[in-house]
């Protein structure tokens, strides 16, 4: 088949060709070198130059470094390092300084020696932030003197100052040579570098900014990365909206704890171990290219040593919370390194868990399942840190470790130390390693009922019959959205419910008395109430991390309890099993405490208007409408009957006052969002849960608070 030209085919030529040379590359493609150019693209050019300066310390030198955000949009980086070198580069004829901030892939970690493990790789870093500024100043304390250069987008050369230090300022950018000035004079033990710069809005648009949250959240992880350095981040902007907005605002950061501190900073609930540090150094061999005696580039065998470090602790949760970094470097998408401490986790449990299967009364009725990785990482909270020469990311923004033989050195390191703690003889970690398997394997029954009570518990059809508990009182529809779960205190109260609810939508389910309190009880304690696993199996979501919102059979749960004490106690108990093990269903607003009237009033008529009844909600309710009546001359019948139940109410009460849609109130239970999360989950632990010394101070201190005559309202 012949092929019809178009009129640029023949115009197409190498002329048309574009080669991009040094920082030009980097201004025209930045998302290839910061991923993007939002507020991420702008935080990421920040971390270049924290990090170059968190090299240092990681090499002994320097232990404070101070990040601060400036009025004008700018950004200052200010360490106690060595310094960058200011001497001249024989092969460019250039100093350090002008080396370092002009040319991509220039700098000391290319295996020179300068640096046994950084964050800083490519040699890009310094560089793709001066190409994307429209300032950048550096300064260099060396040699008891302080060099000072400064650069407009990427180009070196001089700012006119005079009318202020600002990226508009008249500049003149060096001709013939370049000058690095000296500008003072130090002490000469003193040493440092720092960094001020001003984002180019050519290449940031103006809605992206530095976030001061995201700043704080990072020097916080530094500071536990690198033991003994102290991170201050400063803020001068005053931004509206920002904790600075009322004035200069400084935070510092500095934990000698590393790891283990970093591990309890980051867990959410109580422990079930210590937090267990295992550390190991192992060697592998790479082929790299090197320079040879002519400065040409040839294959080499090189001996690297990693040092593995992993803290590590259980709690009673069942959130995974598991970090990962190369060389202070966040890795958040994983990578070798997480993926060997995955299959050594896994690994380790496994034949622990056999091992000790008698004592922890695995059998045929466990029908022979395994334990799974979520069953081991249910509750676990750990930091993965591995620390070596020149490692192998995907791309410049790291956020995945490509380097292969770290997967199996940290596989290595893991299954040695984890498994020397787990089989210890010693009393504590003996007593921890137990309570851990036990967690794990209820962990491993739960899931497998949590599965079995989800495939039973879809809503029957013509051709399929219900497995649903024989007490639930189901409804007609098939609309989630319409359909309404009472959860109904005591059959006395079904009975009265079951003549008052609209049974096309509204279903209802008994429980017995006071279920168990999940605070204490392991899930696999839970699932075996009964009460508990009704629910579950009612609402046909599961339960914990494969709790699946979509599936919930009802669009509401309603908790319909009676107004007293005992009430009040049933309901803290059924939102405290919502809470911790179907909380998706709390944060979508799916849960609902029913509001039944506490008093009933009936006022009487005159001739032949009839009298009619007003239900009150409070006793503060009750006393305002008593007091409206007799302003207004209209008699009531005494004594004003109080419900203590909602089985003194007759169908049509309930009906009318609580379960109508038209009628009654409803209060929703909602957490808000994760910090409000955490509150509540304190909340829990301290009213449900096992430290009882802690739950008698607290109704000891609000003892005072209680009105005697209140405490049934």
């Amino acid at each position: 088949m012949t092929r019809v030209s178009s009129p640029s085919d023949s115009t197409y030529t190498a002329r048309h060709l574009s080669v991009l040379e040094g920082l030009e590359a980097v201004r025209k493609r930045p998302g290839m070198y910061i991923g993007s150019t939002d507020s991420r693209g702008l935080m990421h050019c920040l971390w270049e130059i924290i990090d170059n300066a968190v090299d240092e310390a990681l090499e002994g030198h320097g232990d404070r470094i101070e990040i601060v955000l400036h009025p004008d949009a700018s950004v200052e980086v200010r360490d106690h390092g060595r310094g960058i070198p200011v001497d001249t580069v024989e092969q460019l004829g250039l100093s350090g300084v002008e080396v370092v901030f002009t040319k991509l892939h220039a700098g000391g970690k290319f295996g020179g020696g300068s640096y046994a493990a950084s964050g800083g790789l490519h040699g890009v870093g310094a560089s793709v932030v001066n190409a994307l500024s429209a300032r950048l100043d550096v300064e260099v304390d060396r040699g008891g003197k302080t060099y000072r250069m400064t650069f407009r987008r990427g180009e070196p050369g001089q700012f006119d100052d005079r009318l202020g230090r600002t990226p508009d300022s008249p500049f003149s950018p060096f001709t013939d040579r370049s000058e690095l000035a000296v500008v003072a004079k130090v002490p000469r033990g003193r040493t440092g570098t720092r960094v001020r710069y001003w984002a180019d809005r050519q290449i940031f648009p103006a809605s992206s900014a530095f976030s001061y949250d995201e700043l704080l959240t990072r020097a916080r992880q530094t500071s536990f990365l690198v033991p003994g350095l102290e991170l201050v981040v400063r803020d001068e902007r005053r931004l509206p909206g920002t904790p600075g907005e009322g004035g200069v605002v400084e935070e510092s950061f500095r934990h000698e704890g590393g790891l283990v501190d970093f591990v309890d900073f980051l867990a959410p609930d109580q422990p079930v171990t210590d937090t267990w540090r295992l550390v190991g150094t192992e060697t592998f061999t790479e082929t790299v290219q090197a320079l040879d005696e002519r400065g040409h580039l040839a294959p080499m065998e090189v001996e690297r040593a990693c040092e593995v470090e992993v803290a590590l602790r259980w709690g009673t949760g069942y959130e995974t919370e598991v970090r990962s970094f190369v060389n202070i470097i966040a890795t958040p998408k994983g990578g070798s390194h997480l993926a060997g401490f995955d299959a050594a986790l896994l690994r380790t449990i496994r034949k622990q868990v056999d091992l000790n299967a008698r004592r922890l009364k695995i059998s045929a009725k466990d029908g022979g399942e395994r334990v799974e990785k979520d069953d081991v990482t249910a509750g676990l909270t750990a930091v993965v840190a591995v620390r070596f020469p020149e490692p192998q990311f995907e791309g410049q923004t790291k956020e995945v470790l490509g380097t292969a033989p770290v997967r199996g050195i940290v596989s290595k390191v893991v299954e040695r130390e984890l498994t020397e703690i787990l089989t210890s003889a010693k009393r504590t970690e003996k007593a921890q390693a137990a309570a851990l398997l036990e967690k794990v394997v209820g962990e491993m029954r739960a899931r497998v009922s949590a599965r079995m009570h989800k495939e039973i518990s879809r809503r029957k059809t013509a051709l399929e019959s219900s497995t649903l508990p024989a007490k639930l009182a189901d409804c007609r529809t098939d609309d989630v959205a319409r359909s309404e779960l009472f959860i109904v205190e005591g059959d006395s109260a079904l009975g009265t419910a079951k003549l008052a609810r609209v049974s096309d939508f509204q279903a209802l389910l008994p429980i017995r008395g006071k279920i168990l309190n999940v605070q204490k009880a392991s899930p696999a304690d839970m699932l075996k109430n009964a009460e508990c696993a009704s629910l579950i199996q009612v609402i046909g979501a599961g339960s914990g991390r494969t709790f699946d919102l979509e599936s919930a059979r009802y669009g509401k749960v309603i908790l319909m309890t009676d107004a007293d004490v005992d009430g009040a106690h049933i309901r803290t108990l059924l939102l405290t099993l919502f809470f911790r093990y179907m909380r998706p269903l709390v944060e979508a607003g799916r849960v609902y405490a029913a509001v039944p009237p506490l008093h009933r009033v009936e006022i009487g008529g005159s001739g032949s208007r009839r009298g009619e009844v007003v239900y009150t909600y409070s006793e503060a309710q009750l006393h305002q409408t008593l007091a409206r009546l007799e302003k207004s001359g209209r008699r009531y019948m005494e004594p004003i009957q109080r419900y203590k139940g909602l089985g003194e109410m007759d169908a049509h009460q309930l009906a009318e006052t609580t379960m109508d849609p038209a009628h009654r109130t409803l209060r929703r239970i909602r957490v808000e969002d994760a910090a409000a999360a955490a509150s509540a989950e304190g909340v829990f632990e301290l009213l449900m849960g096992n430290e009882v010394g802690p739950r008698k101070d607290f109704i000891v201190a609000g003892a005072e608070r209680l009105d005697r005559g209140k405490i049934d309202a």
